[in-house]
């Protein structure tokens, strides 16, 4: 890796983390594209770098997370399923989950047919809840639970969620939000985690690189954020289902084909 890399993933990862197209599958496929290898360093860096996207959330929505005690509380509730079954399965996501560039593939693939169909006979129900604040606790609870979902890559942490939010009857933008909110203690927690286990066996000059790549992702996911909240106002997720689709088509016939 070099810095060159290191920028291209920040970009890749800030403008895909709150896009429902999974940001952890998109930095997988990139460093197959750029023919990196799945080291033990690349692994912790897909992860790290993540953290400088959620901190653009911090920045837009620090009222929320830091005045709302109400939200705060629910987003808390939402975070639990997560870090638990993360500190479970932690050595089976590292080793072998964040491996498998087939596993990516058939995720976007399935996640793109899957974001489709629920798109075409999902039905808001009336009595919608439009206020985050206002989130029952048990469904925050199982918010958390569709999250837990985006362990497998490809699956998108943003999907899962916002998919989840709408089966349990909140309202588009609310879900949008709720899940910009929920990703900073998760991703906070998995790369305090990963870092904690790793860091001391990284030279300076791969820590250089995180930095890089931390900063980059914080400017590109505000452009990230703010792209989807504008989206969402007139579209379905249609058309991320496709791209899902025809990303996953593209690598299996250009680079893996080869």
């Amino acid at each position: 890796m070099d810095f060159i890399h290191a920028i291209i993933f920040g970009i890749v990862e800030g403008i895909t983390e709150f896009l429902p197209i999974s940001s952890t599958g998109h930095l997988i496929l990139t460093a197959q594209a750029m023919g990196l290898g799945q080291t033990d360093f690349l692994k912790t860096f897909e992860i790290a770098i993540q953290l400088g996207a959620i901190l653009s959330v911090v920045l837009l929505y620090w009222r929320s997370l830091l005045v709302d005690m109400e939200v705060a509380k629910r987003v808390v509730t939402a975070f639990l399923p997560t870090a638990m079954l993360g500190l479970l399965f932690y050595k089976i996501i590292k080793r072998y989950l964040l491996a498998s560039t087939h596993l990516v593939l058939w995720s976007l693939f399935l996640g793109g047919i899957f974001l489709i169909v629920f798109e075409i006979i999902h039905r808001h129900t009336e009595e919608r809840v439009d206020d985050l604040a206002s989130i029952p606790y048990p469904t925050a609870l199982l918010i958390g639970l569709f999250q837990s979902i985006a362990m497998i890559p490809g699956v998108s942490r943003s999907a899962a969620t916002i998919v989840g939010g709408l089966i349990l009857g909140l309202n588009r933008r609310t879900i949008v939000e709720f899940s910009f909110l929920l990703a900073v203690p998760t991703m906070l927690a998995a790369t305090c985690l990963d870092l904690y286990k790793n860091a001391t066996s990284f030279s300076v000059q791969q820590l250089s690189f995180l930095l890089v790549g931390f900063v980059v992702s914080f400017v590109a996911a505000l452009v990230g954020v703010k792209f989807l909240l504008n989206f969402i106002k007139r579209h379905t997720f249609i058309s991320f289902g496709i791209y899902r689709i025809a990303i996953a088509v593209f690598f299996w016939t250009f680079l893996l084909g080869r």
